[in-house]
């Protein structure tokens, strides 16, 4: 024993110099063979050369970005041939209800998406709590046989205790719940709703969690799909978590601005498929179809093609990012963007400026008024790239909008849970749905323009204005823009 101290004592420093050339060259190689961005690969590679301990801490918790492939896709074919590939179901022809040019798009959405685009959906836009939340709780409040329910961010507030309270009663009915909500976004509240949720009986989990906590492997890693189906025909999503802070008696001059869907048709059957994949891994518990599920729907007129899109850090990786990409490509007249957190990488970035150059119009509406500061930083460091290639840059006066919208020549839509940022893009979990529709491309239209008609422009001149520590603060937080 005395041996081992002197040993220990004269030659530490080798020992932990030795375990830092093992440890630091072992997550490089890791960064160096499993990322696809070179720069991303290099960016790592340096971070952990440069910190031998912690680096490769670092890389661990931030930079690994995908799942287990044996963890996250368990049963996922299975899941998503039951659920929602029925092929007893018509497929839809994008003719009479979009633009010649969304053609190749419908076939690029086919490739990425793996959930066929199909026809006869109506689709409802709900602006705000105000509308959005008393649709969900009449919904619920109808519920006979199941309700699912996922969200990012679900306050124990007097908004989230209605929801809770509808719940309740549903299951007084006999109606089967499931409510999963992420582990992160459960702690925006104290004490998290979750305790409420189990004390009422109601069969909730947090996604990515273990018996010790959030998984701290997978903590830069959340589920920010937000979704209820109800008895299989009725489904929400979009962008909106479940907060007081969206609805206007409650919140008031302060109210949160944001867009959610009510959608009815064969898409709920791809709602339902994306929820019962992530109750199943989370849970271990199998949703059976026969309950859940549902094949024919009274779905009220107009009746468009749909479809979802999942992204996240799975097999699904960037399938958003690749979506936009194609989106932006077959663009011929006008690209409306509404974002909170407009932070695209260069690829996007290439794409939009592209489009500019190319003669379309792009707008891009992004706050006033940010919610995140750090991120309304590197927003800012950042606009003159697209400014220059003539693209206009709205900022919106009023409450700061959570809205995440994007339409394309008037026949094309895309909505859901994604922000135009680097988290979204490649680090969540999200669901996204795109709608052919000239009417409901209109409708989104007309919210971003209204948007439009009340914003300030930014111009290179007002950028170049700012004093030069706040473009200097901008700009190195820009730097770190892709952990934000």
């Amino acid at each position: 024993m005395v041996s081992l101290q002197r040993f220990l004592i004269e030659y530490w420093p080798h020992i932990v110099f030795t375990l830092s050339v093992l440890i630091g060259a072992t997550a490089a190689i890791h960064a160096a063979m499993t990322k696809n961005d070179v720069r991303a690969a290099i960016g790592w590679v340096g971070v952990i050369l440069m910190s031998p301990f912690f680096g490769p801490f670092f890389y661990m918790i931030a930079g690994i970005n995908r799942v287990r492939r044996d963890q996250m896709v368990q049963e996922l074919d299975r899941t998503v041939t039951d659920y929602a590939n029925n092929q007893e179901l018509p497929v839809a022809d994008i003719t009479p209800y979009s633009a010649p040019q969304f053609r190749s798009l419908r076939v690029l959405g086919d490739r990425i998406s793996r959930f066929p685009l199909r026809d006869g959906n109506h689709i409802q836009i709900l602006v705000g709590g105000d509308q959005a939340y008393p649709a969900m709780i009449a919904a619920i409040n109808e519920a006979k046989e199941t309700i699912g329910l996922q969200t990012y961010i679900f306050d124990s507030d007097a908004e989230g205790r209605k929801i809770v309270d509808a719940l309740v009663q549903a299951q007084a009915r006999g109606v089967e719940i499931r409510v999963l909500i992420d582990a992160v976004g459960s702690r925006y509240s104290s004490p998290p709703i979750i305790r409420l949720l189990r004390k009422k009986g109601i069969r909730t989990a947090l996604f990515m969690t273990n018996e010790l906590g959030l998984k701290m492997s997978y903590a830069n890693l959340r589920s920010h799909r937000k979704i209820l189906v109800v008895d299989g025909r009725i489904g929400f999503t979009g962008g909106m978590n479940i907060r007081a802070g969206f609805v206007s008696a409650i919140a008031k001059e302060n109210t949160t601005g944001d867009t959610h869907f009510k959608v009815e048709g064969p898409i709920v059957l791809q709602l339902i498929s994306v929820f019962a994949h992530d109750w199943e891994f989370t849970t271990k518990e199998n949703l059976p179809y026969s309950t859940w599920c549902r094949e024919t729907w009274n779905t009220p007129l107009p009746r468009v093609p749909a479809r979802c899109i999942r992204s996240g850090p799975d097999r699904n990786i960037v399938s958003t990012h690749n979506m936009l990409l194609g989106a932006f490509a077959v663009a011929q007249h006008h690209i409306r963007i509404q974002s909170p957190y407009f932070l695209p990488d260069q690829i996007l970035l290439g794409a939009i400026n592209t489009a500019a150059r190319r003669g379309i119009q792009v707008d891009i509406v992004i706050p006033g008024r940010n919610n995140l500061r750090l991120v309304n930083y590197a927003m800012t460091a950042q606009l003159d790239q697209v400014i220059r290639n003539g693209c206009r840059i709205w900022r919106a006066r009023g409450n700061f909008n959570h809205s995440k919208l994007i339409t394309i020549d008037g026949a094309w839509s895309y909505v859901g849970s994604s922000n135009m940022d680097p988290r979204s893009l490649r680090l969540n979990f999200e669901l996204d749905v795109e709608i052919y529709s000239h009417d409901t491309a209109r409708d989104i239209e007309q919210l971003i323009d209204s948007e439009i008609e009340l914003a300030d422009p930014v111009t290179l001149e007002s950028l170049a204005a700012m004093p030069f520590i706040k473009r200097l603060r901008n700009k190195i937080i820009w730097l770190a823009s892709p952990y934000l």
